[in-house]
């Protein structure tokens, strides 16, 4: 397994993901949003990964102009905006190779072993 997680040192949900493969001795990339975001080859697997760009958009986000203004881009458009703001994205996003979730999820990281 390649694991990566995207997420934020103050997410709890980032937290328990990181503590769910420690406990279970899997190895894992902590990748902090603030500090790097995804790549666009990322961003494109693990969209394709969980259906589209709207599942990774955090409808809670405190930035309730840029949620507004997602809303009425192209998806041309809505991803390179996501792309230039990362903290819009739900946390953790948790990829292994071309498989990836959101969230805490760990029904679905048993899977993947």
């Amino acid at each position: 397994m390649n694991i990566q997680i995207f997420g934020t040192k103050k997410c709890f949900d980032s937290k328990k993901a990181e503590r769910y493969f420690k406990e279970r001795g899997v190895k894992y990339q902590f990748i902090d949003m603030k500090e790097k975001g995804m790549s666009r080859g990322e961003f494109n697997n693990v969209k394709q990964a969980v259906g589209g760009t709207d599942k990774l958009i955090n409808t809670e986000h405190k930035d309730k102009d840029l949620l507004a203004l997602l809303q009425y881009l192209s998806d041309e458009d809505k991803e390179e905006k996501i792309l230039e703001n990362p903290q819009i994205i739900r946390t953790p996003v948790v990829r292994n190779g071309k498989k990836a979730t959101i969230g805490y999820c760990p029904d679905i990281w048993k899977e993947w072993d």
